[in-house]
């Protein structure tokens, strides 16, 4: 479904991202974790086209979309979140919803939001002021919320987890489960946690300053001294390969 080879993205002088190459099947759960400033956020900017990359292809269902705006590759099944919750001021739960399917989709399906407002539990906060009525965790669901209104095949998810108390954040993840089950989506999801990435992700790709380091099943990646030392500063394996022995062709 996704492919993108050899991405760069570079500001200026700094390249925030270096000749990426990762893949997302259509129904993976695919982890991206890193240090902060390690690229993620960047990466995802570039594949929704917040950002166009310096070098590289983003191929999305067969097609290369790397010149595409952001509102084509959103109607042709790119949704996203972003890890500070944006909710359209003086609009409602539900208007937020409707925006975000108009511009995702180019038309207002009333039965599709009812039904997002419900599996995301939002539907009892429908009319309310969506920037000033809502808790951290409802509006975290609203993202994800309106990410689904533009009836996404792929969700790009931003630490949509961050700032959770430990019950809410337990919430989140099984409602991610069923999320993923319900709507039969390919999700790439930015998180910290690595308990968190490693219940929830058939596969984890590890960024370190821009660079792909690891790639594969969560158990190969953490245990790979490369990524340790991303995360620790400590060498526990002496001198490893930039892709370790967790690398997936």
């Amino acid at each position: 479904m996704l492919q993108l080879e050899n991405v760069t993205v570079r500001f200026g002088g700094l390249t925030a991202v270096n000749d990426v190459s990762l893949s997302v099947g259509s129904g993976d759960v695919v982890g991206l974790v890193g240090a902060n400033g390690a690229g993620k956020t960047t990466l995802f900017n570039a594949v929704s086209g917040l950002v166009r990359p310096t070098g590289g292809r983003i191929v999305f269902d067969g097609r290369d979309v790397l010149r595409a705006p952001m509102y084509q590759r959103a109607r042709m099944g790119i949704g996203r979140t972003f890890q500070i919750p944006q909710p359209m001021h003086e609009l409602t739960v539900r208007q937020n919803l409707m925006v975000a399917q108009r511009f995702g989709t180019g038309a207002i399906d009333e039965r599709r939001i009812d039904e997002i407002l419900d599996f995301t539990g939002l539907a009892p906060k429908a009319g309310r002021d969506a920037a000033t009525g809502l808790a951290l965790t409802e509006l975290k669901a609203l993202e994800v919320a309106k990410a689904l209104a533009t009836n996404p095949s792929l969700l790009l998810l931003d630490e949509v987890l961050a700032g959770l108390e430990t019950t809410a954040k337990r919430h989140f993840m099984n409602m991610l489960k069923q999320l993923h089950q319900q709507f039969k989506l390919g999700i790439l999801i930015i998180e910290h946690d690595i308990e968190t990435i490693s219940k929830l992700c058939q596969r984890v790709a590890v960024l370190n300053f821009g660079q792909l380091i690891a790639e594969g099943e969560p158990a190969d990646v953490f245990s790979n001294p490369a990524v340790v030392k991303s995360y620790t500063g400590a060498d526990i394996g002496g001198d490893a390969e930039p892709t370790g022995g967790a690398r997936h062709a």
